[in-house]
């Protein structure tokens, strides 16, 4: 019998090493694809059949799909910066809008079972706390702009050509593997970082903005599963933790978990919403509880795997495409 795959992009980024663990764990045949812009070949299982290569390169692409037998898709490839992405434009749209319509083309031809895409709180904008999927989204930057309209491609896709999804709108997750030296993204992993290289910890405005920061465990056993899950197809779900804290607190909490002092860094606000935290409601009617790690026991399990793993060096993104308001802390060395 020929095999069956499961093709997980962004493999061996943070959620999407996570997400073929548990696919691998539950005895699926994983092929793992990622550029290896944001993430790293270390985090990959060995299990997996790991190709390099971009979801923007749709010859690629078709090439994958005639040669392997896939069922279903988990698209985690995405460069996630919501702040940035208001100056990457260009960068933003081609690598998270026209790479995932790439793999939608794919999917359809090679009628694919389900295809999983984890989209983001940041379609939602500014709405009304706590946000809830019956919502009408509206975005506030490119990079919530691009989530959405691949939601709404998915939905036109499965009305049109029977394509079955399943979306998860997932928030502020931290965890393993995650990439601690993108200082664009990822705060819990930029603190880290900067309290290991011996930095002020940088904090946008006055770091009383909330957000309810979710451990991986929350997060990517839900997304491996939800192909056996009838009730999740040609669905929306918010997935991740249900407590909110300020960015000033989960310093402190990073603080006190890695056990070194550090001074806070006041930078110029940025444009962002300030209050954001989801109502899980429909995700635990159709999955169950999540395990709802609290912040100081997720933070722990962290710091165990960053204190093997070292501090990373912070690079710079390469191709500003707007300069004007762009926050000076995105230039310095």
């Amino acid at each position: 019998m020929e095999k069956r795959y499961s093709f997980v992009t962004g493999a061996a980024g943070f959620i999407g090493a996570h997400v073929v663990n548990e696919l691998i764990a539950d005895g699926k045949d994983v092929i793992a694809l990622d550029d290896l812009s944001g993430g790293f070949r270390d985090n990959v299982h060995e299990d997996a059949t790991f190709i390099e290569g971009s979801v923007t390169d749709f010859e690629l692409l078709e090439k994958l799909f005639n040669e392997y037998q896939i069922d279903y898709v988990y698209h985690l490839a995405a460069y996630a910066a919501e702040g940035l992405s208001h100056f990457i434009k260009r960068f933003n749209y081609n690598n998270n809008l026209i790479g995932s319509v790439n793999l939608i083309n794919e999917a359809i031809k090679h009628k694919v079972k389900c295809f999983v895409f984890t989209s983001s709180i940041a379609v939602y904008g500014a709405g009304q706390n706590p946000l809830r999927e019956d919502m009408i989204p509206i975005p506030e930057d490119p990079y919530g702009i691009a989530k959405l309209a691949v939601e709404q491609e998915l939905r036109v896709s499965h009305e049109m050509f029977g394509l079955n999804y399943v979306i998860f709108r997932p928030h502020n997750v931290y965890g393993e593997y995650q990439n601690i030296g993108d200082r664009y993204r990822n705060v819990v992993g930029i603190f880290m970082n900067q309290l290991l290289q011996g930095k002020e910890l940088s904090v946008f405005g006055d770091g009383m903005q909330t957000r309810a920061f979710s451990y991986i465990s929350d997060v990517a056993p839900h997304i491996a599963k939800s192909v056996d899950i009838p009730e999740a197809y040609n669905e929306v779900f918010n997935i991740g933790a249900d407590k909110d804290y300020t960015v000033k607190e989960l310093a402190e909490t990073v603080m006190k978990v890695m056990g070194m002092e550090g001074k806070l860094r006041f930078l110029p606000p940025r444009n962002e919403v300030l209050h954001a935290y989801s109502d899980h409601s429909k995700a635990a009617r159709v999955f169950g509880q999540g395990s709802n790690i609290s912040l100081e026991e997720g933070i722990t399990r962290m710091k165990n795997w960053v204190m093997k793993a070292g501090s990373r060096k912070t690079g710079r993104f390469g191709n500003i495409e707007i300069t004007e308001k762009l926050p000076s802390f995105w230039l310095e060395d």
